[in-house]
């Protein structure tokens, strides 16, 4: 052979081309399909729960529309459009709030970036229950919709929805003191 390809060298290259870059794609789609958003950002993933008084709450749509915002594209990944002067965006009443109802538990992780507080096990003040809290603090307003509470008992117990509402209320009880002690009405 003097360096010359054949007919069908030139065939073999050709396919492994196209299965190369088909491959790319599938990849590319199979993986913006994990996203939740399906790969044009409008797909469905809600969650909602009736509380005690039969409304609807939504726990998704803050968490959505903060995505949406930063941009949760393929594209978005090779732009930056964060701005420098970021402030955070978690109200700082519930996060007091939170550490200080839940000051039983040991704080295992922390982030204010995105308003995640993860507690280890702990037992409540005349309690015989030992329980685990992750409190989600998900818009700079000092709201009920701003605040969710995870409760696990020992073992991965089941917590009821009352006691995950009760420690929510206390949290938000003590988030309007914190507030109004501030003199920032």
């Amino acid at each position: 052979m003097t360096g010359k390809t054949t007919g069908r060298e030139h065939l073999s290259m050709a396919i492994t081309r196209i299965l190369k870059a088909t491959t790319v794609c599938t990849l590319v789609f199979a993986l913006s399909a994990c996203g939740g958003s399906g790969i044009f950002g409008k797909g469905k993933n809600e969650r909602r729960e009736n509380d005690a008084n039969g409304f609807s709450r939504d726990y998704d749509s803050a968490a959505r529309a903060n995505a949406v915002k930063k941009g949760s594209r393929l594209a978005d990944l090779f732009t930056n459009n964060d701005d420098p002067n970021v402030t955070l965006k978690v109200n700082k009443y519930l996060w007091k709030a939170s550490l200080d109802v839940l000051n039983f538990m040991p704080v295992e992780a922390a982030d204010p970036f995105t308003g995640t507080i993860a507690m280890g096990y702990g037992r409540p003040q005349g309690g015989g229950r030992a329980y685990r809290a992750t409190v989600f603090i998900t818009d700079p307003a000092l709201d009920a919709r701003s605040l969710r509470v995870s409760l696990q008992g020992a073992g991965g117990a089941a917590v009821s929805n009352q006691t995950a509402r009760a420690v929510e209320d206390a949290i938000l009880t003590r988030a309007r003191q914190l507030r109004i002690a501030d003199g920032k009405l």
